[in-house]
């Protein structure tokens, strides 16, 4: 699937990918729970795959919670302050003060499938974000915490 097309966000579920989720029901039931009280919730474990499909299913599960739905970003490589706001598709003109101006007006949940691929610059501008836009919830999966502020991580 080519996820350029569409600036790096990727539809909810995907055709003939099927698995199982890596997370009984409590604990799925416990990770919808975080998304929608926190502001931040990271999921964390060393394969890429079974990090993926769990904050898909958690997005796809609470997609219609946020008014301005789910933006869900497949990060492939390293992902800055620029490659992280074009691929949102949130900013109208250019300069990433536009993109908080636009996001600050949004109820919605933010998807970083791949963050360990941020950059530092990219994670203080989430951080500055999260202050500026109350309605932003952010979803990750990577290897590592995103160390953002009141940030839950659960271990695969």
């Amino acid at each position: 699937m080519d996820t350029h097309a569409m600036g790096g966000i990727v539809p909810m579920r995907e055709p003939g990918r099927a698995g199982t989720l890596p997370a009984t029901s409590a604990e799925l039931s416990r990770l919808l729970t975080a998304v929608r009280r926190g502001r931040v919730l990271t999921v964390t474990g060393r394969f890429r795959e079974p990090r993926s499909l769990l904050v898909r299913e958690i997005a796809a599960r609470l997609s219609s919670n946020f008014c301005d739905g789910v933006a869900v970003v497949a990060l492939d490589r390293a992902f800055g302050v620029r490659e992280l706001t074009a691929a949102l598709g949130c900013v109208p003109g250019c300069g990433t003060a536009n993109a908080v101006s636009w996001l600050a007006e949004r109820d919605i949940l933010l998807v970083l499938d791949g963050a360990d691929l941020l950059t530092p610059a990219a994670r203080a501008w989430l951080r500055g974000l999260l202050d500026a836009a109350p309605g932003v919830r952010i979803l990750a999966a990577g290897r590592l915490p995103l160390c953002l502020p009141a940030e839950r991580v659960h271990r695969l």
